[in-house]
């Protein structure tokens, strides 16, 4: 698997100075995951994930970009120099643009997460890639302005060809509700499927210091590895700071994952 995603360490194995917080957690390194030889990672749902050391971590969040939290959530990143993944849906990138800029200009890989997140496993494969691809769009539009006119957004193209790849080809299913036909097309297309190695369950109600403890628990039994957490989650956006300082005292190091460059 090292060989399937590239990697490169930062100043030589050193993190760089963190403006403000010489003892910020910082980001060790930045790897590349092409979905050429590695199509889909996370051990709760695939047999493979990334290439981790023992201690390293993946930070992600899904369903944004949200008013408040998403801001909150940028800010802790922010103070401990920190680069995550967010997986954003189609609607809230339309309806908050600004946002999913501000996590695209501090460094943060921006990847997809459908446009309504529906359970894609519930629809037909045609509508299932629609939705997908309205989401692509979606996402894509707010980072970098509309495609140019005549461009199809989403399915196929007017012209019959398969719809264009977004610009960070990631996509993580809602609900991880994902079909064996579906996994095959996307990575056809070349588009990467994130699962997860451990997740806050902050879905469910709970404090911050609840959170905080069932996430601790986790990471150290799976030393490391693909987080999921949601940057809608008012206990997530509460006990991120603490989090990121735990992983600083305990010794671990956060990953940046890329797309490779077109």
């Amino acid at each position: 698997m090292a060989a399937l995603v590239g990697g490169q360490a930062l100043a030589q194995g050193a993190p760089p100075p963190c403006p403000g917080n010489p003892d910020a957690l910082a980001t060790s390194r930045v790897i590349t995951v092409d979905a050429a030889v590695t199509p889909r990672v996370g051990r709760k749902h695939f047999p493979a994930t990334l290439p981790l050391a023992d201690k390293e971590v993946v930070l992600t969040f899904d369903d944004g970009p949200w008013p408040g939290t998403t801001a909150a959530v940028l800010d802790a990143l922010r103070r401990e120099c920190v680069r995550a993944t967010f997986f954003l849906l189609g609607q809230n990138a339309a309806a908050h643009p600004e946002l999913a800029r501000r996590e695209l200009a501090e460094g943060h890989t921006v990847a997809h997460h459908s446009f309504q997140h529906p359970l894609l496993d519930h629809m037909s494969a045609a509508a299932a890639e629609a939705e997908i691809d309205h989401g692509f769009a979606a996402v894509d539009a707010a980072l970098y302005g509309p495609a140019p006119q005549g461009q199809a957004s989403q399915g196929q193209a007017s012209s019959g060809q398969p719809a264009k790849r977004p610009r960070t080809p990631f996509f993580r299913f809602p609900g991880f509700a994902s079909t064996p036909a579906l996994l095959e097309r996307l990575a056809a297309r070349r588009i990467v499927v994130f699962g997860a190695d451990l997740w806050a369950s902050d879905w469910n109600p709970m404090t911050p210091t609840q959170e905080l403890t069932l996430v601790r628990g986790r990471i150290e039994a799976a030393h490391g590895g693909i987080v999921l957490f949601h940057d809608t989650k008012q206990q997530t956006t509460a006990m991120l700071p603490a989090f990121l300082r735990y992983l600083k005292a305990g010794g671990y190091r956060i990953v940046h994952v890329v797309a490779p460059v077109p």
